[in-house]
């Protein structure tokens, strides 16, 4: 499993929150979803994505940027427009007094805006529930990258910006899909950039170090040891420990072990999965051996996690009351103001 492969294991959309926006200047929209990612690719005309610490930063036809939540930032046709709309955690968009927007601005499936013409054309598609192993990657992000159209030239934009307003059978997994394959691509060729890319990504690509994190990410549940890791790659272990530890950033059972609790918290998310189950699927001898490591380097016992884990998935995932359904889309309003049909604008 490389490094991007693993991410996606993580933010793998089921249901993302996704919307096509159509805005006349002046706009400005004050995101506070608090979402842990999200994607925004600018179809049609300009915009600026303004974070809460950081510069203004210019989108163009084409362009996608991809913010690492929770924290707050602004979409506008330009930096000084004050907000209008506020998006807020359940996507519910308000004024700022607080006065529901969603039915007032809603201009058909997945599409809301000022215009049914508007001169800037968005797709936001936002990631509610990141996994635990993206977690290694997430942090490595800035809190706001963005991908020039001229640099990458992908024909997905345009793809989903076809897509998104369609309201037919399978639609909403073909959405999901196409956001991951926005984001993979992105994130692909951000950190094909000089510099941009973390170190243990780098070391992906090492003829030494690349083949151990293969081996331990791909077969978690060996009872590894730095000697027999190194014996498989063909060095000695002496040599592996320090140029692991070097590209790294930390030694091969120290990565092994944050690696198989990473994995350990992902399967927990699953109803069904017994805590003995899910450790020998990640290489501990017997429950109590994982909770015992679990709860050293993760703060939490197993049990304590799933239930946080369980809670916070049944509050993203439960329908507000008021909502309407239509059949075949992932669209609805109620008078709460809340948009179920997608995300942060």
């Amino acid at each position: 499993m490389d490094p991007l492969t693993g991410l996606l294991d993580g933010p793998r959309a089921r249901g993302a929150f996704l919307l096509r926006s159509l805005l006349d200047p002046p706009f400005a929209l004050r995101i506070e979803d608090r979402a842990p990612l999200t994607v925004v690719a600018l179809v049609r005309g300009a915009a600026w994505v303004v974070p809460d610490d950081g510069a203004p930063v210019a989108l163009g036809p084409g362009d996608v940027a991809v913010l690492r939540g929770p924290d707050g930032y602004l979409v506008a046709d330009d930096p000084a427009t004050p907000p209008q709309v506020v998006i807020q955690p359940g996507q519910r968009c308000t004024t700022l007094r607080g006065e529901p927007l969603a039915e007032t601005m809603s201009l058909g499936v997945r599409t809301w805006g000022t215009s049914s013409d508007g001169a800037t054309v968005l797709l936001t598609g936002t990631y509610q529930l990141p996994g635990e192993l993206s977690r290694r990657l997430l942090t490595a992000l800035p809190p706001l990258l963005v991908v020039g159209g001229e640099e990458w030239r992908s024909p997905l934009v345009p793809l989903l910006a076809e897509e998104v307003s369609r309201d037919a059978p399978g639609q909403e997994a073909v959405l999901d899909r196409l956001l991951d394959l926005v984001l993979i691509a992105a994130l692909r060729t951000w950190f094909a950039r000089p510099g941009a890319a973390p170190a243990w990504y780098v070391a992906a690509a090492d003829p030494v170090v690349g083949p151990a994190l293969r081996l331990l990410q791909n077969d978690p549940a060996r009872p590894w040891t730095v000697a027999s890791l190194a014996a498989e790659v063909g060095v000695s272990r002496a040599a592996l420990a320090r140029r692991f530890t070097e590209l790294v950033g930390e030694p091969p059972m120290t990565f092994l072990t944050g690696w198989r609790l990473a994995l350990a918290a992902d399967l927990l998310r699953e109803p069904d999965a017994t805590l003995a189950a899910v450790a020998r699927k990640v290489g501990y001898s017997s429950p109590f051996a994982l909770s015992t490591a679990f709860r050293r380097v993760r703060g939490v016992t197993p049990r304590d996690h799933r239930l946080a884990t369980s809670s916070t998935e049944t509050a993203a995932w439960a329908k507000p009351s008021g909502y309407r359904f239509r059949r075949f889309s992932t669209s609805a309003e109620g008078d709460s103001g809340q948009v179920r049909s997608a995300t942060s604008l």
